[in-house]
């Protein structure tokens, strides 16, 4: 897998690769104006000078001095684009080693969608144990609560009834020696 992302990283010498036929995206080699100290450039590196466009621009003195905002926010977004547009292009590069995986090695992807499934079907079997250790524990409040409900009716009844109660939560009187 580390060969097919050659090129994609400053010092590595991309492979020699047949013309992209139609529709197929460029190697990740980027005609750009900046250029690595190899002579070269990549997506990688026109993406961390992108980045770095758009953070200085938002700490540029010059903005921050200036008074026409317009200006300063069509510097900011231009920036902005730019560091989007080659984002865009980095994950297109990937998509297109992700095709070449699975035309060259089929049975790699099932394997990876395999571990996948089985990964999510983990992660949902606990959080149907999570929900139903909440069910057991709601049940038991409610039991708990139906329970202190019968209680009153099971009581004798009567003008005396509620003391007779009091009285028999009394602890018992201790008796000197």
């Amino acid at each position: 897998m580390a060969s097919s992302m050659s090129g994609m990283f400053p010092g590595q010498q991309p492979p020699a690769h047949p013309a992209p036929g139609p529709g197929a995206a460029a190697p990740l080699s980027a005609p750009s104006g900046s250029r690595a100290p190899g002579g070269s450039t990549t997506l990688v590196d026109d993406l961390e000078a992108s980045f770095e466009a758009c953070f200085a621009s938002l700490v540029s003195q010059d903005y921050v001095n200036g008074t026409d905002q317009e200006e300063i926010r069509t510097g900011v977004d231009q920036c902005i684009q730019k560091f989007l547009d080659v984002a865009r292009q980095i994950e297109c590069f990937f998509l297109q080693k992700r095709l070449q995986l699975s035309v060259q090695k089929p049975e790699q992807v099932e394997k990876e969608d395999i571990s996948e499934l089985r990964n999510e079907l983990q992660r949902k079997e606990m959080l149907i144990q999570k929900h139903l250790t909440k069910i057991h524990h709601w049940q038991q409040v409610l039991e708990d609560i139906n329970v202190q409900h019968k209680k009153p009716t099971e009581l004798p009844q009567g003008p005396l009834a509620f003391l007779e109660q009091a009285s028999a939560n009394l602890p018992a009187p201790i008796k000197p020696n």
